[in-house]
């Protein structure tokens, strides 16, 4: 079995949101379990709505995410093959120019679904003669083109959904080419695929009607379809649909919330199939995961809480060594020690930077009870402290005070770190050390 060479296909209009992502995703990371080659390629036919931004966008995100392909291209660079496939459609007559207005075509429709029809395009157009063909073109019409579609069933064997097949005979001959003479997305993408030799087309169901209708025009054009994967659809939490448009959840807002590429991966790839969904730190680990066959066919429900779960487990499974770069970044590199103390107590990567600034100070601490605070100040055992150190000082306080749990424990909190919560002051109290320690429990900012 050849190496597959697969793509993922977004036209740069807007953020890709993580219903893309997990298209992204399904493709970059087969290939890399195969040893095979993944494609980026923008459909950016509509030069009007495609922005450089956004294809700058997605390329930084995929990047993000760890998927970078291994060769991008661009649609609107590629004109000269559309418009040689399309001549190729025209000669061997599959490919016709149709002249009806958008009202015409809405009053036939209205008229077929009144007489009990089905509404599809009754090939008026092929039975114009080259005169009134003319005529229509003299009075100002352009035409648009459509692809003449045989009335067969296409079959083929789907990757997630086995068995499929389409009654194109129930099918409106698709319009290939805009009046305008710019493409639609069926023909540049199937002269894509033959040209790029595609083995898999691994897409969202939304896609399988089109599949049909694309399998004809491979054939038309003389090569043989790729293998499809049509999986579920992602939907919000509430069941809504993800939309460029509205800028649900878009990767570029996830990676600005400060999330972790792997737990958005994770929960992309393992949402809607049969594997649990879990945080997968490494991305060769994820890939051995999917299964097309296991993924389930009812859309898959993406939730935000989840999310940020898996994203906190993936911080607090995470070695010093994978976090030391981004500490530093962050200003919050205070070794190793510090990272296995508070990285529990986070959710997000970049909240050690606050634990520094406890660290490190300054801190105004709040003190409630400062006679309390005064005779744990004078029981504060000798340096050097290491992690034995703050169970030995409490108990001695504990002996000394009289107060117990609760009550001898937040004051103390409260003193050293300012705060009513945080990681286990076990590991905090030796890291800040006995000299910002005495300063913070006599008041003063430190």
């Amino acid at each position: 079995m050849s190496k597959p060479i697969v793509r993922f296909a977004p036209s740069p209009t807007g953020h890709i949101h993580i219903g893309n992502t997990r298209v992204a995703l399904l493709n970059a990371l087969y290939a890399r379990r195969e040893g095979g080659t993944f494609i980026l390629r923008f459909d950016d036919t509509d030069l009007a709505r495609s922005k450089k931004e956004f294809a700058d966008s997605i390329e930084a995100d995929l990047e993000w995410l760890g998927i970078p392909p291994g060769v991008t291209l661009r649609q609107s660079d590629r004109f000269e093959l559309y418009d040689a496939a399309a001549e190729r459609l025209k000669a061997v007559g599959r490919l016709y120019p149709c002249y009806e207005t958008p009202e015409e075509l809405e009053f036939r429709r209205k008229r077929q679904l009144a007489r009990g029809l089905p509404p599809i395009y009754d090939r008026a157009a092929l039975k114009l003669t080259d005169e009134e063909r003319k005529a229509l073109e003299k009075d100002g019409r352009r035409p648009h083109w459509r692809f003449r579609l045989d009335p067969t069933n296409v079959a083929w064997e789907d990757l997630v959904r086995g068995h499929c097949h389409v009654d194109c005979s129930s099918l409106s001959d698709p319009v290939l080419v805009r009046e305008d003479a710019t493409y639609l997305y069926t023909l540049p993408s199937v002269v894509d695929d033959i040209e790029l030799n595609i083995t898999h087309v691994i897409r969202g169901e939304d896609h399988v009607t089109n599949t049909a209708v694309q399998i004809q025009i491979f054939e038309a054009l003389g090569a043989d379809a790729p293998t499809f994967a049509h999986h579920s659809l992602l939907i919000t939490a509430s069941g809504e649909g993800l939309s460029k448009r509205l800028g649900h959840l878009s990767i570029k807002g996830l990676r600005e919330a400060g999330l972790e590429p792997q737990a958005v991966a994770s929960l992309a790839v393992l949402v809607g199939s049969a594997e649990a969904v879990r945080p997968v730190a490494d991305l060769d680990e994820l890939a051995r995961l999917i299964d097309f066959s296991h993924i389930s066919r009812a859309p898959a429900k993406f939730d935000e809480s989840e999310l940020d779960h898996l994203n906190a487990r993936l911080i607090h499974e995470m070695p010093y060594d994978a976090a030391r770069e981004r500490l530093a970044q962050l200003d919050a590199d205070e070794g190793e020690a510090f990272w296995n103390s508070v990285r529990g107590n986070l959710t997000k990567l970049r909240d050690a930077a606050e634990w520094a600034k406890v660290v490190r100070g300054p801190v105004t601490p709040v003190i409630e009870d400062k006679a309390f605070i005064e005779a744990a100040t004078g029981a504060l055992p000798a340096a050097p402290w290491d992690g034995t150190t703050w169970k030995a000082w409490t108990e001695t306080v504990k002996a000394a005070t009289g107060v117990k749990g609760k009550a001898l424990f937040m004051p103390l909190r409260l003193a050293l770190t300012g705060l009513d919560h945080g990681p286990e002051l076990g590991a905090l109290l030796p890291l800040i050390g006995p000299e910002r320690a005495r300063a913070r429990l006599a008041g003063q900012a430190a």
